[in-house]
């Protein structure tokens, strides 16, 4: 190729990197009506888009054959309260959709407020660990663990004894010592944990298909 063509090229490159760059700005700038609240970390946008928060996990409302999980319709209500009269902004992260084929965002209402983690820290759903989206993982956990400091939301009336919990590193998921995902755990991968409190507080997560009851409560008065 001569000095010209490669001169030639480079300028396209540039020009389709400007070009990239402006429209990543542009859309991340936007703002967005919410149309409906699907539960506390799920939304849909008018322009009819699906959107489920990066980072954290809301316990479920009532859906087909599954009863509603503790805290899973106040979730929904304070999701509610935050987004569904502001004009939201979305941040991507590496990952854009799951298998579901809903968007994956950070969520920001106009005054800044981060939506994911004020989940967080009033309780209303718990850290999930999931790569590539990892942007905002530190501040997300550390909402977490504000909240179960303060006992607000799921972790206000928690009671549980202790058991044996396995936790697996690189997924920062932990599992029931008889799941047989965690009987597959690498040994360098491993860790113990005494309760699943100390498990959440570390940043891992449930492992669904082993653990069905996340939560741990003792009865009202």
């Amino acid at each position: 190729m001569t000095a010209g063509g490669y001169k030639q090229v480079r300028l396209i490159a540039l020009f389709l990197f400007l070009l990239f760059t402006t429209a990543a700005y542009s859309h991340a700038q936007q703002r967005h009506a919410v149309r409906w609240v699907s539960d506390g970390d799920t939304i849909i946008l008018n322009d009819g888009r699906r959107v489920r928060y990066i980072g954290i996990n809301a316990p479920e409302i009532d859906h087909e054959n599954q009863k509603a999980q503790p805290f899973g319709y106040e979730a929904r209500s304070f999701n509610i309260q935050l987004v569904s009269t502001q004009r939201i902004r979305l941040e991507l992260d590496k990952e854009r959709h799951d298998r579901y084929g809903r968007w994956l965002a950070y969520i920001f209402l106009s005054d800044g407020s981060f939506v994911n983690a004020r989940l967080l820290q009033n309780g209303f759903a718990y850290y999930l660990y999931r790569k590539p989206n990892v942007k905002y993982d530190k501040l997300l956990l550390k909402a977490q663990q504000e909240a179960m400091k303060a006992k607000k939301g799921l972790w206000r009336r928690w009671k549980e004894e202790k058991g044996m919990y396995i936790g697996n590193r690189k997924s920062m998921r932990f599992h029931l010592p008889t799941c047989p995902f965690a009987q597959n755990i690498k040994r360098k991968n491993r860790v113990n944990f005494a309760t699943k409190w100390d498990a959440f507080t570390a940043g891992y997560a449930p492992a669904k298909k082993c653990i069905e009851k996340f939560w741990s409560y003792k009865s009202e008065d």
